[in-house]
């Protein structure tokens, strides 16, 4: 089960690199819009860009983030219950977000195949939809991994 876990760690760690990298690919274009459109020369598509850009770093962000539970959770009733009956409300919870993502992602690959398919592009820059749709799919069961190993990591007594 080690080996589980470092290699999803490893993963999500390389995920989140591509969102870091779409996020300062977004500030730099904004930047030079910015900057750009007080000559009178914006770029062209600058709106869809950074549409795509934010769709992968969240996406792809949100692995590490769930990973190293940076998320917001109010744990306000939950640190009164006894560690075992926590744990299992831990566990269920996860279950209940595995099979969540699981369905998303299995919908936004379904998406991307039907985007592919009728070969639908931004309107501007004429990119396509589906890579975008197909890589958050992706994220998605990145993220199924991820709550398994939360349920590994509960179920051993190391996840608080």
């Amino acid at each position: 089960m080690d080996i589980l876990l470092k290699s999803v760690h490893r993963l999500t760690r390389y995920f989140l690199v591509v969102g870091e990298i779409a996020l300062t690919f977004m500030m730099f274009l904004t930047v030079a819009d910015v900057i750009l459109r007080s000559f009178k020369r914006p770029i062209v598509g600058t709106y869809e860009l950074v549409a795509f850009s934010a769709a992968v770093a969240i996406g792809f962000s949100l692995p590490l983030t769930s990973w190293m539970r940076g998320h917001v959770y109010v744990d306000l009733f939950t640190v009164r219950l006894s560690s075992k009956v926590r744990a299992m409300l831990n566990i269920a919870t996860r279950c209940i977000v595995l099979t969540l993502f699981l369905l998303i992602g299995w919908r936004l690959i379904r998406y991307g195949i039907n985007l592919h398919r009728v070969k639908e592009v931004s309107m501007t820059l004429q990119l396509p939809f589906y890579p975008v749709a197909h890589g958050l799919g992706v994220c998605c069961f990145i993220q199924c991994l991820v709550m398994l190993c939360d349920i590994v990591k509960i179920s051993g007594g190391t996840y608080e």
